[in-house]
């Protein structure tokens, strides 16, 4: 039987219909049987439906710059909190 570890590694693939009927049907016996992975895989394809029929849209550049610098602040922010990358004086 396929443990939930195994079912998460397989999940993307299942989605996208791309695991062969064997892996498929241990899959769905999996899910059927786990009410965890049931909510995981339900959920995950509600969301995969949402998002394949949205459409896309640029990104404003104001939006583009804001993202960006708070990135920059964190991973900066990050290096300096590394005692590995601290320099003592």
């Amino acid at each position: 039987m396929l443990t939930c570890k195994q079912f998460l590694q397989e999940l993307s693939d299942y989605l996208e219909e791309s695991v062969d009927q064997v892996v498929r049907a241990e899959i769905e016996r999996h899910v059927n049987e786990c009410p965890n992975c049931w909510v995981v895989c339900d959920t995950a394809r509600k969301t995969l439906k949402v998002f394949k029929g949205m459409e896309c849209h640029a990104v404003p550049e104001d939006v583009q710059r804001k993202l960006l610098a708070a990135l920059e602040k964190a991973i900066a922010e990050k290096k300096g909190s590394d005692p590995r990358r601290r320099v003592d004086h």
